[in-house]
């Protein structure tokens, strides 16, 4: 698993992120906020005891194998995010792992305590299959980014840029950093691959 961002589902509304939703075949309310129980579940349950929670009975469309990042915000701020670029596992497992991760395992940070749970929101992005990409195709807010060079990664979501109004450019070395590598090293022979993503997060009704 990796990290991918830079420097009470039951009774909320869900709330896309249209910038970056762009898959057709994107989960209903329902699927969204099933994940998202289950990522909030996942977390307390980690914050609490330390423990994996393990997702039962999710609608079977879950049960297909995707690769899925977890955000988590404390107040506003981030606090975790963790997630896998390759889809070993049914994405509702997936999500309660990458959540246990983000709350625990994030090396960015220390682990999320049980006093900190009322302040916590999650977002997760249900990644689409990695594709090639030449710079002048990327769109800012639509695409997320991973750039390699021999065992060098690193990737940055597409509500990174966004969120940031960084410019294609900018997204482009932002993320060759990401990776350990020099800004300029898209320019220099170093793998470019795009991907879109269903990006979800709950908020509370009032």
């Amino acid at each position: 698993m990796g990290n991918c961002c830079g420097p009470s589902a039951a009774s909320a509304a869900i709330v896309p992120n249209n910038a970056v939703n762009v898959n057709p075949d994107s989960l209903s309310d329902s699927e969204r906020s099933h994940l998202l129980q289950v990522a909030h579940q996942a977390v307390r349950m980690a914050a609490e005891t330390g423990r994996h929670y393990e997702p039962v009975d999710g609608p079977e469309r879950l049960r297909e194998k995707r690769a899925v990042f977890v955000t988590l915000r404390k107040s506003g701020e981030l606090r975790g995010c963790i997630g896998s670029t390759v889809a070993r596992l049914p994405l509702e497992q997936a999500v309660a792992d990458a959540a246990y991760s983000a709350a625990l395992q994030d090396p960015r940070f220390d682990p999320v305590t049980p006093a900190e749970l009322p302040l916590i929101d999650v977002e997760i992005s249900v990644l689409s299959p990695f594709v090639e990409i030449r710079p002048e195709e990327i769109v800012v807010g639509r695409h997320g980014l991973m750039i390699s060079s021999d065992f060098a990664r690193g990737l940055l979501l597409p509500q990174v840029a966004a969120e940031r109004n960084w410019s294609a450019e900018r997204f482009l070395e932002e993320t060759c950093r990401k990776a350990g590598l020099p800004a300029g090293a898209w320019k220099q022979g170093a793998k470019i691959q795009g991907f879109t993503a269903e990006v979800f997060k709950a908020m509370d009704n009032g």
